[in-house]
């Protein structure tokens, strides 16, 4: 009996330290993917109140369907291309994400900025995710007509040539259906209003679906 006393306080000792030393990691969740979105006053949600910018619609969107990705938004309002390269390194050290949404180029343009430096900007920032292992998507913007036809296609097909060459998924306008319709527009007819926020995210989630994690 003694024997068996001492082979049972043993064999419990053995069980209590394997789930001290194993017990949290063995069982523990895996940690949810991030979405990281770096962004301008679009993505920022300029002028709503707060909850209401698709972004947030978005983070919504996955938890009622049931995807594990953790969003992040990362986006400023009037950033560059060039702010969002700089910025681009720390987040991906910081928040190590599977998938990054580039939402970034039309203050670039707003600005009459030189337009093969937007180009290789994004370039640069779709290599710096694809080297961080992490899925890209690119969200592009037009401008408006009366910055010359020349200058307006040539940024518009910036972001589907970026696409292409690095062989990402691309949503070649972010404000498709609905750019026209002023109704949608703030006062500035710049920056979308409530209303539009759906849209907005109606036009990227085909695109981003097939990059999410399984269910």
């Amino acid at each position: 009996m003694q024997r068996y006393n001492a082979a049972m306080t043993f064999m419990r000792w053995l069980v209590a330290s394997v789930m001290l030393a194993f017990g949290a990691g063995a069982f523990a969740q895996p940690s949810a993917p991030v979405l990281l979105v770096v962004g301008d006053s679009i993505s920022a949600g300029y002028g709503l109140a707060q909850g209401e910018g698709w972004v947030d619609l978005l983070a919504g969107r996955l938890k009622q369907q049931g995807y594990r990705e953790r969003v992040v938004n990362a986006s400023i309002s009037g950033d560059t291309t060039a702010g969002g390269l700089a910025r681009l390194p720390s987040l991906l050290r910081e928040h190590k994400p599977a998938i990054v949404l580039i939402e970034l180029g039309g203050n670039d343009a707003l600005r009459g900025g030189n337009l093969q430096s937007t180009r290789a900007n994004l370039d640069a920032m779709v290599v710096a995710v694809q080297n961080a292992r992490a899925k890209p998507l690119i969200v592009g913007m037009k401008v408006p007509p009366n910055y010359g036809p020349t200058y307006a296609r040539t940024f518009d097909a910036l972001f589907v040539d970026v696409a292409k060459a690095h062989r990402t998924p691309v949503v070649p306008y972010v404000f498709e259906g609905f750019g026209e319709d002023l109704a949608l527009f703030q006062g500035d007819r710049i920056h979308p209003t409530a209303a539009a926020q759906t849209r907005i995210l109606d036009n990227v989630w085909p695109v981003l679906v097939p990059l999410l994690a399984r269910k």
